[in-house]
């Protein structure tokens, strides 16, 4: 339960900030795209007489307190074209304004086509935002337009290879990533075992990803947040998209359920590459594709009450000869209800399922395989314009999970296999949050916040116990960890507490403005998570279980400060962001060698508790103006962990000493440019050069029983070579586009064009004919030319 000294804390500060607001006159609205009545968010509105402005909310709306007067706003938007309006403010008023994509006309006074300055005057920092033009013309693998892929050609993120799942931030896990589509969670973010991800950008209308500096509303995960919303799809017009690629294609299609009111969007995709393996005799019984579906329902009621339902289902299906079939894929559901109790006072209840469904039928053995994560989210959100330089969020948030690390079943009479279940897991995380910015003055930004969260490892499930309350236990004799063997057991009936843990997470930013073209900021959040993915590979599989913390998996704890200037230059057509962090977390799982971790009903035998800790210096300069832009980001950057001894007999794991993560990169470095040559043709290109990835090699061998074995050192000694590739593409867009409803444009593209063969792994084995040992390496991709048709009428 939350605390009394907890709940006198949050009521002590919101009346504080209360006293700060004063009664001004409100001016309060939407803003939208004009051409289908979509919502936009993080546009801005700013007042240049009185140096104050705000932005939109996930839902586009705004509130902005002024004195009376007469004023000349300012409305800007990455991708659209920046307008001015003169309004006579002597009430409280609202004004919705629609705004267009650059290059159109518009009735009001032009400014310029905004490409997306920094923002110097917001504490928010450890930010990044891209449009989804933007990363549409980004070159990508086989053409297909990829949301995941993209985020890595910014500093700070790295993957873990080629066909590798999820992504890294500041030296963190993939499971170290909160991923919301609409809210929902997202437990696996990738198709094709992390050849695509599963965002149809079609669909999306806006990406963020929070690095640090993490707002207070955020929690459950150690590293980043990507926050991703789809369309609300044209209340204006029935309108369709999509495009025709050489492994997918995908078609969506939106329109107006009531007109100005109401409206429907939906799009799928899938995959047919499986297609061409049926035309070989030896693969006709194999195939691997993947589908989703993206939906979603918007309804306007009245001024101050809009109502949301969006949702998304994918699959991937992987079989292999009618022998091995694997299936898995994400499930979600949002049911959300907009409300505005005044002008200055914005709320968003969301009711929401997620699901992460992993299959598996084998049927040369007799027996399907079924697992998986559920959880039941309710959370309310308030936004509060207190006044121009104080505005607040807060609100509440609670999640029942249900955790199935395996149900196993034999396929027929005659299966060898007996049918068993894994101890299935609940747990239920409730959370309160308070977040406030605040302008001090002029030159002087704060933003600060509270999260205070709770977690409760539930029943029904049994419990061992173990001597020492020592799960893994070491052999001295022989210098290694080996499983501990339970005293006693318990069993905790249904929604009985097994465990609980409560956590505050402080978060602070500030920026001071130098001048009107820069700033300096800091940040600071500690961050509580909860779940843990049990996993040995450097990248999330499939097959990867996700567990609750318990009396044995403690929960992470993320601490990082961070240091940043940032600077617009020569009015606003470059731009310079350069950051500094820090982060150490607590709890990091490790496990001991030969560690079994699939179908394991006991994993707290096979773990230990460690630490990680990252540093590093990152630098983004962005070309924002004219008809060649971009940005170069450069990371150097440190991860490792570290997991000592519990006693000084214990050697730990690399003898207790600090060893380079699996995410550990220390060199990172990505260009990527676009050229607008003119109205029929542009280009792109990125250029990628990281680090090898850690990795541990064999540093001998010995012969057991005529068998040779080989031997290893200490943990990630070794790296795989250094990772580069150049990417390149072209877009035709007809010049016939213009008179026609129907649009299209041809999208070339070529990745990796100097065919570089990077090493996705390097393996060691026994020449058969001289006896010698030699390496192997395992290259996924070399040079790959691709070419897609993407319309919309």
């Amino acid at each position: 339960m939350i605390t009394k000294n907890t709940c006198t804390f949050f009521l002590f500060i919101l009346t504080i900030l209360t006293s700060f607001a004063q009664e001004k006159f409100t001016l309060s609205g939407t803003i939208t795209d004009s051409r289908n009545n979509e919502t936009l968010i993080g546009v801005a509105i700013y007042i240049p007489s009185l140096k104050i402005g705000t932005t939109t909310n996930e839902y586009g709306f705004y509130s902005l307190s002024v004195p009376k007067g007469e004023y000349e706003i300012e409305i800007s938007y990455t991708g659209y074209q920046t307008i001015q309006k003169t309004i006579i403010l002597n009430q409280n008023s609202k004004s919705n304004f629609s705004i267009k994509e650059g290059g159109e006309e518009l009735q009001e006074v032009i400014i310029t086509e905004n490409k997306g300055k920094t923002n110097i005057k917001s504490p928010e920092m450890s930010v990044n935002k891209l449009s989804i033009s933007t990363i549409k013309k980004m070159p990508v693998v086989l053409g297909e337009v990829d949301v995941i892929k993209s985020i890595l050609l910014l500093p700070g993120v790295t993957n873990a290879g080629e066909g590798a799942s999820g992504f890294n931030v500041r030296g963190g896990g993939a499971d170290q990533n909160l991923i919301l589509l609409d809210e929902a969670t997202i437990f696996n973010s990738s198709h094709v075992f992390g050849f695509f991800s599963v965002f149809n950008p079609d669909a999306i209308k806006d990406l963020k990803l929070y690095k640090g500096g993490i707002p207070a509303r955020y929690g459950g995960r150690a590293s980043s947040v990507l926050e991703i919303y789809q369309k609300d799809g044209s209340s204006k017009g029935f309108h369709m998209n999509g495009g025709i690629g050489l492994i997918s294609s995908r078609l969506l299609a939106e329109g107006p359920i009531a007109k100005d009111k109401g409206s429907f969007l939906i799009g799928g995709r899938a995959s047919y590459a499986h297609l061409f393996l049926k035309l070989s005799e030896d693969n006709k019984n194999n195939s691997a594709y993947f589908y989703d579906l993206n939906t979603k329902l918007s309804y306007k009621l009245n001024d101050n009450n809009s109502l949301y339902l969006s949702g998304y289902f994918g699959r991937d299906v992987f079989r292999l000869n009618k022998s091995f079939t694997n299936t898995y894929g994400n499930s979600t559901l949002n049911f959300r209800w907009n409300h505005l109790y005044s002008d200055k006072l914005f709320s968003n209840l969301s009711l929401i399922y997620s699901d992460y469904y992993y299959g598996l039928d084998l049927d040369f053995v007799g027996f399907n395989w079924d697992s998986g994560i559920k959880n039941y989210n309710i959370k309310y959100d308030f936004k509060h314009y207190l006044s121009d330089k104080l505005k607040l969020n807060y609100g509440v948030n609670g999640i029942y999970y249900q955790f199935n690390p395996g149900t196993i079943k034999p396929t027929g009479e005659d299966s060898g296999i007996n049918p068993d279940q894994l101890d299935k897991k609940y747990a239920f995380e409730p959370s309160v949050y308070l977040d406030a910015e605040s302008r001090l003055s002029k030159k002087i930004t704060v933003a600060y916040g509270l999260r205070y969260s709770l977690f409760y490892r539930l029943g029904a499930s049994t419990i061992n116990y173990y001597d020492n309350n020592q799960a893994v236990v070491f052999n001295s004799n022989m210098q290694i960890y080996e499983k501990g063997t339970p005293t006693s057991t318990q069993y905790f009936g249904k929604n009985k507490v097994i465990q609980s843990y409560g956590n505050l997470e402080p978060r602070f930013s500030i920026s001071y403005q130098l001048n009107d073209d820069q700033s300096i900021k800091a940040s600071y959040n500690r961050m509580a998570q909860y779940l843990q993915l049990i996993s040995n590979t450097s990248s999330p599989t499939p097959l990867d279980v996700w567990m609750p913390s318990d009396n044995y998996i403690k929960p992470q704890l993320a601490d990082q400060v961070a240091l940043g200037y940032f600077r617009n230059m020569y009015n606003n057509a470059y731009s310079v962001e350069v950051e500094t962090y820090y982060k150490k977390i607590q709890n990091r799982l490790d496990y001991i060698d030969g560690a079994d971790l699939i179908a394991n009903n006991a994993i707290e035998q096979v773990i230990l508790n460690g630490h990680m800790r990252s540093y590093g210096l990152e630098l983004m300069i962005k070309k924002n103006k004219g008809k060649f832009n971009g940005w170069i980001s450069y990371t150097i950057s440190k991860s490792e962990q570290q997991t000592p001894g519990r006693t000084p007999e214990e050697t730990g794991i690399n003898n207790g000493q600090w060893y380079a993560s699996a995410y550990d990169k220390t060199h990172n470095l990505a260009i990527t440019s676009a050229y607008n040559l003119n109205e029929k043709w542009s280009f792109g290109a990125n250029f990628t050069l990281q680090s090898g990835q850690p990795v541990s090699y064999p540093n001998g061998q010995y012969e057991y029983l005529g068998i040779t074995v080989p031997s290893y050192g200490l943990r990630n000694e070794n790296r795989l070579p250094a990772y580069h590739h150049l990417d390149i593409s072209a877009t035709l867009t007809p010049s016939k586009n213009k008179d026609r409803n129907w649009k299209g444009e041809w999208v070339f593209s070529i990745y990796n064009l100097y065919n570089r063969m990077n090493a996705a792994s390097i393996n060691f084995r026994q020449n058969t004919d001289t006896g010698m040992n030699e390496a192997i390496k395992t290259s996924i991709f070399g040079i790959v030319p691709a070419v897609s048709y993407n319309f919309k009428f």
